[in-house]
């Protein structure tokens, strides 16, 4: 009785003075001793799923405001205030807006597009507390999505209540038996046509629900038809997906990437390459993949207790997206990918180290946003390059606005300095809508956008930043000879040593038949991996060693070409 006496006064203590402390995105230890005292906030906004089909925001969408929690790291939250004030409204939570505005005035940022909302807060992770936004039948009305915070910090779990009344939007929320539902905003990647992305934190924060039912859970408050979910990595003590990933649009994924062997690299990899071989885009075809550096904390990656670098923890805002900054040496090479990655957008680094990322969080771990009340949704997959065909080029969009579309266009050029010449597209059932460019000349470049009106007058373009944002294909009318590729075989597995879903890389030549299996020190067949048809090229095929146990195994490969083995040892702690 007496433990308990003295935990619950240091918790009634830490939360009173919560507002006062730097708190970091993960748990104290005096909080990891409350928690298993501490009740949850009641809810106070809607608590059974909509009755509605919800369609979840993908972050590349339009939004309308961006939210930051004004306390700690107070110089890089003014420079995210200074981006994205050109782009949107920014809603600042505080204490004392006449402090901030004070501060920000400063720092040289104008005041002009900027909002004050003067409430209690715990900490600046507003990530991983705020709510997310859904429409409703996929451009109706907007409202927000709560989750129960996974931390004892009750002033941040009842912040969406206030973005809600400030908005003045339904607030959904997830914490009332059977709907409750233990989440972070900072683990939860959308496409925002029914897939998410999380780590199996999520399985661990909610053991009260099989993943069928968290399954439920999330299609009911979230529209999500597919939800992914990663094992956690050896090296990140936040789990949050957002650490090592992002989606960039609906089919291309940002990826951290380490040196060979280093840190989390290999897990990572093998999470992706099992993401690549068992799930497809919104548009039914494979992911496209963008690596990025995860640079070292000095000389230090997390596996020798560094900070978690990275720079997959940005967030768009409309035109301009925004993400950390440490050192020029893998700073310059970051911009060079953004830039490739982000036709068009205003890339804004801001610099993260030693804070806040030495509190494992950076620049999407404290911002939110709240999407447009009045989405033009369009949807395009990019047309490959090169472009063999030697006729039109058919471009075809997913487009759609609650009023409905009343006019749509592609947008061409083929030279850089050259002006954009349009043609109109067509209806051709429900949302979809089709054109083409017309033919070029071989060895041409064709860069082309698309924007639509709506019924009731507004626009939109997608690329976002269009026209100075675009996507482009090269004109080739001679397809290349391809390349005999007699070889075969496996190649590294990763993460070697392995302790969950791992991956064996199979170069199939020019294809065979044949079987990959695990054995274990004995020779005992423990699991057959594949058996058939290897495929032209590099495939994957995975096991997960979570489900053996600790020990050496074999990797057998055999075909008509031969037998090959290849060890791997099983690390199950």
């Amino acid at each position: 009785m007496l433990r308990f006496v003295l935990v619950f006064c240091g918790m009634l203590a830490l939360i009173l003075n919560a507002s006062a402390q730097n708190l970091p995105k993960g748990m104290t230890e005096a909080e990891k001793s409350m928690l298993p005292f501490y009740v949850f906030p009641e809810a106070k906004g809607i608590t059974t799923p909509p009755s509605w089909t919800p369609r979840a925001m993908a972050e590349w969408e339009e939004i309308e405001t961006l939210l930051i929690t004004w306390t700690s790291y107070t110089s890089v939250l003014a420079q995210i205030v200074d981006a994205a004030q050109e782009e949107c409204v920014v809603l600042i939570a505080c204490s004392d807006s006449n402090q901030v505005k004070s501060y920000l005035n400063g720092a040289g940022v104008p005041l002009t597009n900027v909002k004050y909302l003067e409430v209690d807060y715990n900490s600046v992770w507003i990530r991983d507390y705020g709510a997310h936004t859904i429409y409703r039948d996929t451009v109706g009305a907007s409202s927000l999505v709560d989750w129960t915070y996974n931390r004892p910090r009750p002033k941040d779990d009842n912040m969406p209540v206030e973005h809600a009344a400030w908005a003045g939007l339904p607030l959904y929320q997830m914490t009332n038996s059977p709907w409750d539902f233990i989440a972070t905003g900072g683990n939860l990647m959308v496409d925002g046509f029914g897939t998410a992305i999380s780590s199996e934190l999520i399985i661990d924060e909610n053991p009260s629900h099989t993943v069928a039912e968290i399954d439920t859970i999330m299609k009911r408050f979230l529209g999500i038809n597919q939800y992914v979910l990663f094992p956690t990595l050896p090296y990140d003590g936040i789990h949050h997906i957002d650490m090592h990933m992002k989606l960039l649009d609906e089919e291309t994924i940002l990826v951290g990437e380490y040196p060979a062997g280093i840190s989390d690299g290999p897990q990572i990899e093998a999470n992706l390459q099992w993401l690549l071989a068992n799930f497809m885009s919104c548009y039914g075809t494979p992911y496209k993949v963008v690596r990025i550096p995860m640079p070292p904390d000095g000389n230090d990656y997390p596996d020798d207790y560094g900070s978690y670098c990275t720079y997959t923890n940005g967030v768009f805002v409309n035109k301009t997206y925004i993400y950390p900054s440490y050192y020029t040496q893998y700073d310059t090479t970051a911009y060079r990918i953004m830039s490739e990655s982000l036709s068009g957008y205003t890339l804004v680094p801001i610099d993260c180290y030693p804070s806040p990322i030495d509190a494992s969080g950076a620049i999407h771990c404290i911002t939110n946003c709240i999407g447009s009340s009045d989405p033009l949704l369009i949807s395009h997959q990019p047309l490959s390059s090169p472009q063999t065909t030697a006729g039109n080029y058919p471009i075809d969009a997913f487009i759609t606005h609650q009023s409905g579309i009343g006019s749509a266009y592609i947008y061409y050029k083929t030279t850089m300095s050259g002006s954009y010449q349009n043609v109109a597209m067509t209806n051709s059932g429900g949302d979809n809508w089709t054109g083409s460019i017309p033919a070029q000349n071989n060895g041409d470049t064709v860069y082309y956008y698309i924007q639509a009106q709506a019924v009731s007058g507004k626009t939109q373009v997608r690329p976002m930043p269009a026209p100075a944002g675009y996507w482009n294909f090269v004109v080739s009318n001679s397809a290349g000879l391809s390349e005999n590729n007699s070889s075969w075989g496996m190649k590294d597995v990763y993460p070697n040593p392995a302790s969950y879903i791992t991956c064996i890389p199979v170069d199939g030549g020019n294809g065979f038949s044949g079987s990959l299996s695990l054995l274990d020190a004995t020779g005992r067949t423990v699991q057959v991996l594949h058996n058939g048809v290897f495929p032209t090229g590099e495939s994957n095929y995975f096991f997960n060693a979570l489900a053996i146990e600790s020990g050496m195994y074999f990797l057998h490969l055999e075909s008509e070409q031969g037998i090959q083995v290849q060890k791997v040892l099983v690390r199950n702690f």
